[in-house]
């Protein structure tokens, strides 16, 4: 016996059926903005997953060669695919360009608790735009999305350019800034903390991180950090922008974090991050601003800014609910081929007028028909019987209160 790969699950129907409610939900919030749905391929080349990681995010992928000898790999992520889309179809459309989708995405890691090797993506880009309330329109969306499905969540929003503002007071090389960040994201402080020391940096840089690490509260402790970092002008600049931002920013509930350092290197600006409730499972969403990303993919400078739902981790954070289904099973009374002619014709009329129904394909006798539409939940069962078929009629059995009557076949759509 065969078993699925490791990381991945099976969804049963229900699970499905639940799965695409959401989805669907979440689907309208981005079409309410104007974005427009695209679709890029599951995998990619290696050179463009590993462009900005380089090498070391190998052990992360599952990496393929194909029959020319071409090394590919199973998106980890889907931002890659779209900038490369963009340059190659679509940079040249008006601006701002508003793109959403809904893809599976593969990272080969250990599997646990709202973490596995294949998992859905659903997120957006807004390509084009560098001004503030494009930043802010992501931030909106991000939690109408959530609030349209009742999740219960909290945002942490934070700006990467006052850590930037810091690192470049002490000129700090690039490999160094990205260990920081990376320790930073892992909320591993210890170990930033031995790294700083490691690398011999001045007693000052380790205070303006720290300082900075412990900021997080409302709007208001930005007026206290814009005090604290007077000397850091680049950091100023960077704190002016998060606050226009936020000026946009239709909802109160937020906190500020400085804390945020987004895994992915490619984020430079602002970046946001929120949280369910849901203990091993708790960042459902991340996303900020990538301007320099296109033109490390060697394109013109573009600003750019985005985010992506953990779909998976959203359906593990949200309220179980009961999915109330309306479906018909049509059964012929006796086993006779002229019957179950007559009970396909009046399930495809059923049909054409947005019903669901089936037509019993397994010749069951009626009491055993009836006992499978109990188990599986339908709702209605058609009784198709000679005699009342002879007088344009047919017995339709409530499957919830037990009730059966007969029904004439021309009334029978207001029945179900």
């Amino acid at each position: 016996m065969f078993n699925k790969p490791k990381g991945t699950r099976d969804f049963l129907p229900m699970e499905m059926k639940k799965r695409r409610i959401i989805e669907k939900k979440l689907r309208k919030v981005f079409e309410s903005y104007n974005f427009k749905e695209i679709l890029t391929p599951t995998f990619e080349s290696f050179q463009l997953l590993s462009k900005k990681t380089g090498e070391d995010i190998r052990k992360q992928l599952f990496v393929f060669k194909d029959h020319g000898n071409r090394e590919m790999g199973l998106r980890p992520e889907v931002t890659s695919s779209v900038v490369r889309f963009y340059l190659n179809e679509l940079k040249n459309l008006p601006k701002p360009l508003k793109l959403y989708y809904f893809a599976n995405c593969f990272r080969y890691e250990n599997p646990q608790a709202g973490r596995y090797r294949e998992f859905w993506q659903m997120g957006c880009e807004l390509i084009g735009s560098e001004y503030p309330i494009a930043d802010a329109e992501i931030i909106n969306l991000s939690m109408d999305g959530l609030n349209a499905i009742d999740m219960d969540y909290e945002i942490n929003i934070g700006h990467l350019g006052v850590l930037k503002g810091i690192f470049k007071r002490f000129n700090l090389s690039e490999d160094r800034e990205l260990k920081i960040r990376r320790l930073i994201d892992k909320e591993d402080y210890k170990g930033l903390e031995d790294y700083l020391s490691d690398i011999e940096s001045p007693e000052e840089l380790r205070e303006a991180i720290f300082n900075l690490l412990n900021f997080k509260g409302d709007r208001d402790i930005l007026n206290e950090l814009k005090e604290i970092l007077k000397d850091y002008p680049l950091s100023l600049q960077a704190l002016e922008n998060l606050e226009e931002i936020l000026d946009f920013v239709k909802y109160e509930n937020i906190i500020v974090n400085f804390g945020i350092a987004r895994g992915l290197d490619y984020y430079a600006g602002m970046v946001f991050e929120i949280y369910g409730k849901k203990e091993g499972a708790r960042q459902v969403c991340g996303g900020g601003r990538y301007d320099n990303l296109i033109e490390l993919f060697e394109g013109q400078p573009t600003p750019a800014v985005g985010f992506a739902y953990g779909f998976d981790r959203i359906m593990l954070n949200i309220q179980d609910f009961e999915i109330e289904e309306e479906s018909i099973l049509v059964v012929p009374a006796k086993k006779d081929k002229n019957l179950l002619k007559r009970s396909l014709r009046i399930a495809n009329e059923l049909r054409k007028r947005g019903k669901v129904v089936e037509v019993d394909l397994m010749n069951r006798r009626l009491n055993k028909a009836l006992n499978y539409a109990n188990t599986i939940g339908i709702s209605k069962v058609i009784i198709i019987g000679e005699r009342e078929l002879e007088e344009g009629r047919v017995s339709l059995k409530n499957m919830k209160t037990g009730e059966q009557r007969s029904v004439k076949l021309e009334e029978l759509e207001s029945f179900v």
